[in-house]
């Protein structure tokens, strides 16, 4: 078995990932359509991953066309462990300034009207599934800890609504 990848889906303005070696891009099909985009394999330092552009290359899917099932099931199908996600978002806490990282814990979903596209179960398949802690902690830490050695402001905790 290879080592495990991380999938990182990238928000409005990051199409591509500078500084990444060993690029192969892969196209893949899966169950529920194909993904936001092609997913870009490579290596980062010493990490291997996959990324894939949240709206497309060239921002071309609306919020609403986003094909969520798709682009998790086509970087699982790839080997991603992890999937970071990377969001431009602003925030209601001035203290949260524009270029600050938030690694967030809990989040609220106000997804409304898209109940097909948003669950893996459905048709004869029933599922309850806890939602309290929807963030990996090690995860979490190791994101906070790598944007302080960038030298960024990191907000730990935090709720991405």
């Amino acid at each position: 078995m290879s080592e495990p990848l991380l999938g990182v889906i990238g928000g409005s303005g990051l199409y591509e990932l500078p500084g990444l070696a060993d690029v192969e891009h892969r196209r893949v099909r899966t169950p529920f359509g194909d993904p936001s985009d092609e997913i870009v394999l490579g290596r980062l330092g010493e990490r291997r991953l996959a990324f894939l552009p949240r709206h497309g290359r060239g921002h071309r899917l609306l919020p609403s066309e986003l094909p969520f099932r798709a682009n998790m099931y086509a970087l699982k199908t790839l080997g991603a462990a992890w999937v970071v996600a990377v969001s431009a978002v602003g925030s209601l806490r001035e203290e949260i300034a524009p270029g600050h990282v938030v690694v967030p814990d809990q989040f609220i979903d106000r997804t409304r009207g898209r109940t097909e596209e948003s669950t893996f179960f459905g048709h004869g398949v029933v599922a309850h599934v806890q939602f309290a802690d929807p963030f990996c902690p090690p995860l979490s830490q190791a994101l906070a800890s790598a944007a302080r050695g960038e030298g960024a402001t990191v907000h730990e905790g935090g709720v991405y609504v």
